[in-house]
């Protein structure tokens, strides 16, 4: 039923499926008026063996495997490196595919990563076919960032410089020039922020199949979430929030996936995750110079999918800080935002056309981390950013989508 085909990477959309399924167990539903057998016995046994990895009858491949696979290894991987073909929209709360002149489109995203399909994938897989690709999806994340890590540790001596000039203009500027591996960094990030991105999405599609169908349990485990005090112990809580596709300001998954990777590096942790949030910080500005940086307000998302770099930025932040930090991620964070406030205002002084390419769109990423923040505040951003330049670049990228318009 599932049409899954290995060699081409197809399968069937997860609300074709589900009709499927409830199309057969309601013939078999009325076979038992005919036939002495327990019907939901059956169902029983059956349907929760699709929520794990393998059938433990058959040793066969499971749909939560298989979904799991398909969405981790195809779809995603199409998301990243098709760029400009595939963009998440906040809006949309769907990934979307955006035709483009003299080019064919991969296949329909939305058709497949939307708010509906992925809800209909909750009810097949329940929540432990939903865990299992969490936890799936949370070790790419962790792949991520240990080469991340890798590269902090080849520039650590740059950007602990780095780290107390950004009220130094002209210092920041001589010394972003030693950096090396930037466009990896970004990259990087933006893969991270895709995988969150999706993290996120497939998250309130099982909160909302929850809601439906055990109102009463997930209203109380909002309560207890609500309500628990802010401490190291509420990580248990978290886990239970995370359990009911409720969202949390720091990821138990991510935490969970990161604790097991094992130190390589003679620096500390803590120290190499304060500079992590440096290097993105200061290399944010070198997004203007690409052509797919440019922010499209009808999806309320940039064409390389970079807005997704304030999911990453905060959800990552959250973790490092809460596993290897004093708890301080609300100060880190302040650093982060002081440091890239410093040199995206540093693009207003360039005379060269190719660098501020896309300015006015890379100015909206401040706004995102700091709205998608749970850490941050719009006040801490009008302390370090002129707020008043925001309006006017999300204007301003509206009439150029005009002019396009208009144009062709």
């Amino acid at each position: 039923m599932m049409m899954y085909n290995p060699e081409t990477n197809e399968i069937a959309k997860p609300s074709e499926l589900l009709c499927s399924v409830k199309a057969i167990m309601s013939v078999l539903q009325s076979i038992e008026n005919y036939v002495h057998i327990d019907i939901a016995r059956v169902f029983n046994n059956v349907l929760p063996q699709q929520t794990q990895a393998l059938d433990s009858f058959s040793g066969e491949k499971t749909i939560t495997h298989n979904y799991s696979n398909w969405y981790l290894e195809v779809f995603l991987r199409k998301v990243t490196c098709n760029v400009g073909q595939i963009i998440f929209s906040p809006s949309q709360k769907a990934f979307v595919s955006l035709p483009h002149e003299g080019q064919q489109v991969p296949f329909a995203a939305e058709e497949y990563a939307d708010l509906t399909e992925l809800k209909a994938l909750a009810e097949l897989i329940g929540p432990y076919g939903m865990k299992y690709m969490g936890e799936k999806l949370m070790f790419h994340v962790a792949n991520q960032v240990e080469e991340l890590k890798k590269l902090v540790v080849a520039n650590k001596d740059v950007l602990a410089q780095l780290r107390t000039s950004f009220d130094r203009p002209e210092v920041m500027r001589e010394l972003f020039k030693k950096l090396v591996n930037v466009d990896s960094v970004l990259l990087r990030m933006t893969i991270v922020g895709v995988l969150l991105s999706f993290r996120s999405l497939s998250q309130e599609a099982l909160n909302d199949v929850l809601e439906d169908r055990v109102p009463f349990m997930i209203a109380s485990v909002k309560d207890i979430h609500h309500y628990v005090p802010k401490s190291k112990d509420a990580m248990m809580v978290n886990e239970l929030a995370s359990a009911a596709g409720l969202p949390c300001s720091i990821d138990p998954v991510l935490v969970q996936v990161l604790r097991l990777q094992k130190s390589e590096f003679a620096e500390s942790e803590y120290d190499i995750a304060c500079l992590l949030m440096v290097f993105v910080a200061v290399s944010i500005p070198k997004l203007a110079r690409s052509d797919s940086s440019f922010f499209k307000a009808n999806v309320e998302g940039h064409l390389n999918n970079c807005h997704c770099l304030a999911k990453a930025i905060n959800q990552l932040a959250g973790a490092l800080f809460y596993l290897h930090g004093p708890g301080d991620t609300e100060q880190r964070l302040q650093e982060f935002l002081a440091l890239a406030s410093s040199s995206l205002l540093r693009l207003g002084q360039e005379s060269e056309k190719e660098a501020v390419k896309n300015r006015e769109s890379v100015y909206l990423l401040l706004d995102k981390i700091v709205q998608e923040s749970p850490f941050l505040t719009m006040d801490l951003l009008e302390s370090c950013f002129p707020y008043a330049l925001l309006p006017f670049q999300y204007t301003s990228c509206m009439w150029q989508i005009t002019y396009f318009n208009i144009n062709t």
